[in-house]
């Protein structure tokens, strides 16, 4: 049976509801002995509100907004979310460990310094034997030995140095690649607000109709948004008012059977307890 040729209406009172949805979901097959159920991808509708049960919460925006995407309908928001979305993906800030080339450059530069110390000590026992009239070829090697060593470690220093200017720009430039993220994350939330605020408003009088229509205590305000009662009462609504790609499974005993729960939410419906 699939849901695009006739409306799902299928009774599954001794089954599991979270086995259910994984069954939907396509993790499973839907125990079910009437034949197999072909359904498409789930779609936001069934992320939001499935299973429908007691203890569900509901943001009755958000889901109010979903339930309009089902519909294919679109907001004023969408260019400019897809557009912050596509930029956003662009920007991938990488870490920096630029700790560990301060550290590099630092130890280069003890070394440098305690050689140049060994260095000019040297240098001045050189000088004293010479001044005595002493043999300093000893002291003479050992000089240039140490000297060799300081031009080296030298080295090391100043290129420690410039790989830590490197990495220090490189941490600035990731750093403000952090920010611009972040200023677009809250950039597409914004919008993203503002889009389920206007959907949820699209669908606002067909919602109020609805939660007069289905079962359960509820009662929506005239201001979108605004609703008082119980969330099974505002899902029910919500597939209602919805196309949902995949039945609502209900597990909150307000319909006698799926048939029935079927024509009142005018939706597909896998129905798994009394």
């Amino acid at each position: 049976m699939n849901v695009g040729d006739e409306r799902v209406a299928v009774d599954l009172p001794d089954a599991d509801p979270a086995a259910v949805v994984d069954a939907v979901e396509g993790e499973d097959e839907v125990p079910w002995s009437g034949g197999r159920i072909d359904l498409p991808e789930p779609g936001p509708l069934h992320d939001r509100l499935n299973p429908v049960e007691p203890g569900l919460s509901v943001s009755v925006r958000s889901a109010l907004a979903a339930a309009a995407r089902s519909r294919g309908l679109e907001a004023p928001q969408d260019d400019e979310i897809r557009r912050v979305e596509a930029e956003l993906s662009g920007v991938d800030p990488e870490p920096v460990d630029a700790e560990r080339a301060r550290r590099r450059a630092a130890e280069a530069g003890d070394r440098e310094a305690e050689l140049s110390e060994r260095v000019a000590e040297l240098r001045g026992r050189v000088r004293a034997r010479e001044a005595a009239g002493l043999d300093a070829g000893d002291a003479r090697e050992r000089l240039s030995a140490a000297a060799g060593d300081l031009a080296e470690t030298r080295t090391e220093r100043l290129a420690a140095e410039q790989l830590l200017d490197r990495t220090r720009e490189r941490a600035r430039c990731q750093r403000d690649l952090r920010e611009r993220r972040l200023r677009l994350e809250d950039r597409l939330g914004n919008l993203e607000r503002e889009a389920r605020a206007h959907l949820a408003a699209v669908l606002w009088d067909e919602f109020r109709d609805a939660v007069a229509a289905v079962p359960g205590d509820g009662r929506a305000g005239a201001n979108p948004g605004s609703f008082e009662g119980d969330p099974v009462t505002a899902a029910l609504a919500v597939f209602r008012v919805g196309d949902p790609e995949v039945p609502a499974v209900l597990a909150c005993g307000r319909f006698s059977d799926a048939e029935t729960a079927a024509e009142v939410l005018d939706a597909p419906v896998i129905r798994v307890e009394g």
